[in-house]
């Protein structure tokens, strides 16, 4: 199983992206609105699932968990593939699923491509009480404030630098030192402001 996969971005399209991962090119299958922030030569960590098939393997990927576990939830119901499943996330922020769900709201899902009328009741009646978790608050807002969200940026670019190879300490320390150093805080900013010190450090180590 692949839980999560981390690297370069060597090429993109619509909805995937391909990871530079020790001199293989692993495509994965991402939300349209990931594959278009995609910048070949930035780092990139996804939290992944394997999809199996008789004819196929292919390796859906998301920025965060709470995606990844949506996604989950979406290819359990009857009729939802994970293309499908793939194309609500590109639609909607697992936020947005869950705040649907709760209302009884199916028409969110019904603008899908591929999603009709009975199949969106089924995603709400299937997904009702199972994403409680997830909250409802306004993904670009977090209840907690700026402040929040950027620790909560912080803590994602740290295990993305320990899914690439990184020790938990390393990566920690990096972070920190980034964020004090003024790198922005958006993910793949503070991502590239970290790896460049822990690769400087790595190359003044090997001297």
């Amino acid at each position: 199983m692949i839980a999560s996969i981390g690297g370069p971005v060597l090429a993109s399209g619509a909805a995937w992206v391909v990871v530079g991962v020790g001199g293989i090119g692993m495509r994965v299958e991402v939300p349209s609105g990931r594959a278009s922030q995609a910048v070949v030569g930035d780092e990139v960590f996804l939290h992944t699932s394997l999809v199996v098939r008789e004819d196929s393997l292919t390796l859906f990927g998301f920025a965060t968990q709470d995606e990844l576990e949506v996604f989950g939830h979406l290819i359990a119901v009857s009729g939802v593939g994970p293309r499908s499943a793939l194309g609500v996330l590109s639609a909607l922020s697992p936020a947005e699923v869950a705040r649907a769900v709760a209302a009884e709201d199916e028409k969110p899902f019904r603008k899908v491509s591929g999603i009709g009328p009975k199949t969106a009741k089924l995603i709400v009646v299937s997904l009702a009480g199972k994403l409680p978790e997830l909250g409802f608050a306004d993904d670009s807002a977090p209840a907690g404030g700026a402040g929040d969200a950027a620790q909560l940026v912080a803590e994602a670019v740290g295990e993305g630098l320990v899914g690439l190879g990184w020790s938990d300490a390393d990566a920690r320390q990096a972070v920190q030192d980034a964020r004090d150093a003024g790198a922005p805080d958006d993910h793949a900013g503070l991502l590239r402001a970290a790896l460049a010190l822990l690769q400087a450090a790595r190359s003044g180590a090997r001297r």
